[in-house]
């Protein structure tokens, strides 16, 4: 069992004076949507088949959403710090659950970008078919979109906060479209192109529960926003982006997912754009490109938030000492350029082996999903560890836990326990399920993929013990926790 002490950490001394406060309630709000609120999941229930769809979404707020903003406003409040689930699970279990959390969180985070890439492919795709017929050539433009998100990462984080800001209003307008082609549909006399009868709502079967696991993985990223904890103007912003930003996501899925199946049959949608299909078919060609731009945009600018976001989680295992301390390195704007240029490299690695190299062929289409496969089993596992703090944090930190309590002990319990079983199911479905059944059977899927955390797992685990043996080697006084000034001047701040 860890010690007091070693539950302090050098990032929670020093951070607060090298980063400035600079993110307000609304900025939060467009954070949190930006992470979690992927509208092309709207498409993907579709298959779900019929109203059972709505079901599976209202399960996954219910058990997943809520809990999770609740646990999350607990634990933010009582540690608004730098690399929230990091700092919050070091402080629940000590230093190497602490790394492991924060690795955890930021591994899917990074291997996520190229996914984000194939979505802007995906949409430009739909407004000029035939066109980025080479796998080169698609993945050409996911390298572009990453080093675009690496250049505005590194800006003043102000100035990126609000051309973020900005886009969200233009994305917002897309997805009212999304659900109002629905209504124009069934307002023009048209039937609606899937089931909306009663007893559909509660068509469970073992055939079409991978889809509750898809809900969870298309909600996952609650405490993503709080990575840039000593960031924000005022701990208050912490109630409100969980309150506001959990009401838009809700809505939106629900909202989008109606327009999608009022108007598409379930035969003919598309996973990625039927979204896109849904305002084609019922409001035009037009303004269905229109869309589709607006939502390309989206994941060019959801790029950029989550390299900075999850940036900072490089930055804190920087300043602990766990990964080289350049990566705790400040640029004039006060924002870890290195750590935003290491993880773009990073995905970038993935993609040219995949798209250049493999050419986008049967391997290299198979390598792509196994990897995103092992890291939203590795995120919802994340997840668990964050389920679990609330009850762990409460043991160690029980004054300040109460100070700062956001609801009722017994509800924060159950919030933990059906938070970690539903973060449990989400990972056990996508390691048991193939993404593509024509590419790997049952037991080919399990492998690659059991293979893959597994191993992601070990590299947690090998970093800390370097880590480890590192610090141990250096003179005491090269492990006194340094003041921010100290910090100031050893990276060349000004």
């Amino acid at each position: 069992m860890a010690s007091s002490d070693e539950r302090v950490m050098i990032s929670e001394q020093v951070a607060p004076g090298l980063l400035p406060k600079v993110l307000n309630s609304f900025d939060m709000v467009v954070i949190f949507v930006a992470i979690v609120l992927f509208i092309v999941q709207a498409s993907v229930v579709q298959g779900a088949g019929g109203p059972v769809a709505f079901s599976y979404w209202i399960l996954g707020f219910v058990f997943f959403l809520i809990p999770g903003a609740l646990v999350t406003a607990q634990l933010g409040l009582m540690f608004p710090q730098e690399g929230s689930l990091y700092v919050w699970t070091q402080k629940a279990l000590g230093p190497f659950w602490g790394f492991f959390a924060g690795f955890c969180a930021w591994w899917p985070g990074v291997l996520v970008m190229p996914a984000i890439g194939t979505l802007v492919v995906a949409m430009l795709l739909t407004i000029f078919p035939g066109h980025l017929a080479e796998a080169w050539q698609q993945g050409l433009v996911i390298l572009g979109v990453i080093w675009f998100s690496a250049i505005v990462s590194m800006l003043r984080f102000r100035l990126t906060q609000n051309y973020v800001n900005f886009q969200f209003f233009f994305y917002a307008a897309a997805i009212f479209v999304m659900g109002l082609a629905g209504v124009v549909w069934l307002a023009g006399g048209h039937a609606a192109a899937n089931s909306f009868a009663g007893g559909d709502f509660f068509k469970f079967n073992s055939g079409n529960w991978t889809f509750f696991g898809f809900v969870i993985l298309a909600l996952l990223g609650i405490e993503v926003p709080l990575n840039m904890g000593v960031e924000m103007v005022h701990p208050k912003a912490i109630k409100k982006y969980l309150f506001w930003g959990s009401l838009v996501v809700m809505a939106a899925y629900l909202w989008a997912t109606f327009g999608n199946m009022a108007v598409v049959p379930q035969g003919q949608n598309n996973a990625t754009s039927g979204i896109i299909q849904a305002v084609d078919i019922a409001l035009g060609h037009g303004l269905a490109n229109i869309v589709a731009l607006i939502v390309m945009w989206f994941f060019i600018t959801n790029m950029c938030v989550y390299n900075y976001s999850f940036a900072r989680l490089l930055f804190v295992s920087g300043l602990e000492r766990r990964l080289p301390h350049r990566m705790s390195h400040l640029n004039k704007q006060r924002v870890p350029d290195v750590a935003v240029i290491v993880q773009s490299v990073i995905a970038s690695l993935l993609v040219i082996p995949t798209f250049i190299l493999l050419k986008g062929n049967d391997a290299g289409t198979k390598v792509y999903l196994a990897f995103q496969a092992a890291v939203t089993v590795i995120w919802c596992l994340s997840m668990i560890l964050l389920f679990l703090d609330v009850f762990l944090v409460r043991k160690w930190y029980a004054s300040k836990f109460e100070e700062v309590r956001t609801t009722s002990v017994g509800l924060l319990n159950i919030s933990g326990v059906v938070g970690a079983i539903a973060s449990a199911i989400g990972a056990y479905v996508v390691f048991t399920a193939p993404f593509d059944a024509s590419l790997f059977s049952n037991t080919d899927w399990r492998i690659w993929v059991g293979l893959l955390t597994g191993g992601s797992a070990l590299v947690a685990v090998l970093i800390y013990a370097i880590s480890e043996a590192a610090n141990r080697r250096r003179p005491p006084a090269a492990v006194v926790l340094p003041d921010s000034q100290t910090m100031e001047r050893e990276m060349g701040l000004p």
